[in-house]
């Protein structure tokens, strides 16, 4: 099993999760359904998976900002994770809600993921690391090739995504100027 570096135009469990929430995402649902195609993608590039590590990636990838659609909230995570619980218990996936929590939880963790935790899900880091390359626009990429980071852009456009979260935090910081988003962990 190596680091895969092909591009999938089209993953049927992405779209088999998304689908039932484009209305309720509206005009961002382009630009987020883009962007997760192009963390997945990332993950992919990032460390060998398998078909349990994949079907895993895709769920918590569907889920990871899906609380600012569900509950309209910068504060997102804890939404985020009930989403993903719910996905879970409807497909018979419990024994992965500790993993799936955590990958949610932790992708936007500022420092790396350490210790015993990403021995027992040493998916953890690559979920961060592939998050943080496509949220910095490519600028930090964690061990994502560059060639390949510039051809998932243009495979998947941006379609507004970044612009979006922008404003959702620029909204927080008018209201918190001296205090980081709740999704932010160190």
């Amino acid at each position: 099993m190596s680091n895969d570096l092909t591009i999938y135009p089209t993953l049927p469990l992405v779209e088999q999760i998304l689908t039932p929430w484009q209305e309720r995402i509206g005009t961002d649902y382009h630009g987020y359904k883009n962007h997760v195609y192009r963390m997945l993608h990332c993950c992919f590039a990032l460390a060998p998976c398998n078909d349990e590590d994949r079907h895993k990636l895709i769920i918590a990838a569907c889920h990871h900002d899906i609380g600012i659609w569900s509950d309209h909230t910068v504060d997102y995570l804890p939404p985020s994770i009930r989403e993903a619980m719910q996905y879970l218990k409807m497909h018979e996936l419990t024994q992965w809600e500790e993993e799936i929590s955590l990958l949610i939880d932790l992708h936007h963790k500022i420092r790396t993921i350490r210790g015993p935790i990403t021995d027992k899900f040493p998916l953890l880091e690559v979920f961060r690391r592939a998050d943080l390359a496509d949220f910095s626009l490519g600028l930090i990429l964690g061990g994502v090739p560059s060639p390949f980071m510039k051809r998932l852009k243009q495979e998947f456009p941006n379609a507004g995504f970044h612009k979006m979260l922008m404003k959702a935090a620029g909204g927080w910081f008018a209201r918190h100027p001296l205090s980081a988003p709740p999704f932010m962990k160190w």
